[in-house]
């Protein structure tokens, strides 16, 4: 079978990061993939209902973690409304550039290695919904490594690398006030839905574009009823900072909100999950990147900073040299477009095993 067969055969398997049934059947198949691609069955790696694959390949001298995830944020039917083709040179259909297609590069490139030995393919089932039931086997895993590569989708269709991320946080802020009769006596009650209108610009205020940090109220709730004052209102707050400083700043200035309503209460929960992977810690493996991709007559890939997350904040945080967006090119992560440049397919792969030998080759 072929790079696009492949990439077909797992985009067709739905796997939600909620839907632990979902999970389960993509496990196998993706595991049934490696099974016959690298002549090995993957350790599989159960935590909390969710089942986590890894292949290993012993040896001595530098090793190498190549990391993906099977999940994806498209709900069980997408495939009914964005089913899986390929016409002409895109590929298309729900999680194929994140990250499915990454997972089968990831695959082949391995495949493509004249020795295996020191290589591990970690791949887990919940990195879109903050990896809670893997970070610490990823964290684990990555250490004393000499680089971990991550196979999420390249930053742009001309096969971007991604060196820089934004380290991520998400906030709650419960305002509780007093409910009342809206129209017999509205002054008795403390308006949770005013308050949390002062919260909302006191949040907003609090991110700095100049340093690229964006504070984000995103969901609004609150009251029960059109004719009582809302006892109850909450916020949900999106955080994405550059760096530590930034994210101790802003996790500071979340926990001085104070209520600006005599009698409200404020209740603030949340912190980080994705700590901040700096550009340090990307510089080496895109250095060798660099020369691998000239070695191979490939045009040297750029190296850009993102503001999403995956889980090589986790690896670089842990202090493991990290290079991301080495999977497909492609675009339209999340989105009714998401594809795959199948003709990048080929380069790609070659471009991951020759990253994977050139930093084993100190063994």
């Amino acid at each position: 079978m072929t790079l696009v067969d492949d990439t077909l055969l797992l985009v067709r398997c739905e796997s939600p990061s909620n839907d632990l049934a979902a999970l389960a059947e993509c496990a196998e198949l993706v595991a049934g993939l490696g099974e016959r691609l690298l002549g090995a069955a993957p350790e599989r790696i159960p935590i909390e209902g969710r089942t986590h694959l890894r292949w290993r390949f012993p040896g001595d001298g530098p090793r190498v973690l190549v990391l993906g995830h099977y999940d994806t944020v498209w709900p069980i039917g997408s495939l009914d409304r964005h089913p899986a083709t390929v016409e002409g040179n895109v590929l298309r259909g729900p999680g194929c550039v994140d990250m499915k297609a990454g997972l089968v590069l990831a695959m082949h490139a391995i495949v493509g290695l004249p020795d295996r030995a020191g290589v591990e393919l970690l791949v887990t089932a919940d990195e879109e919904i903050g990896s809670p039931t893997s970070r610490a086997l990823i964290e684990q895993d990555a250490a004393g490594c000499a680089a971990a590569l991550i196979l999420e989708a390249a930053a742009d269709d001309r096969g971007a690398l991604k060196t820089a991320r934004k380290g991520i946080a998400g906030y709650t802020v419960d305002v509780y006030g007093k409910a009342a009769h809206a129209g017999l006596h509205p002054e008795l009650g403390v308006n949770a839905s005013i308050e949390l209108a002062h919260q909302i610009l006191a949040v907003a205020a609090i991110g700095d574009p100049e340093r690229g940090t964006t504070v984000t109220p995103t969901v609004v709730s609150g009251g029960t009823a059109a004719n009582t004052v809302p006892a109850l209102a909450r916020l949900v707050i999106d955080v994405r900072v550059p760096d530590a400083a930034e994210e101790k700043r802003v996790d500071a200035a979340m926990r001085a909100l104070r209520p600006v309503l005599p009698g409200a209460r404020l209740v603030v929960e949340g912190g980080i999950n994705r700590p901040p992977m700096p550009p340090s810690a990307s510089a080496a493996p895109y250095r060798r990147a660099i020369v691998v991709a000239e070695r191979l007559g490939q045009s040297a890939p750029a190296g850009v900073s993102v503001g999403g997350g995956s889980d090589g904040n986790f690896t670089a945080a842990v202090g493991v040299p990290t290079l991301d967006g080495l999977g497909a090119v492609g675009g339209g992560a999340h989105a009714d477009d998401e594809h795959v440049l199948v003709d990048t397919m080929p380069g790609r792969v070659a471009l991951v095993a020759g990253l994977i030998a050139d930093l084993r080759s100190e063994a």
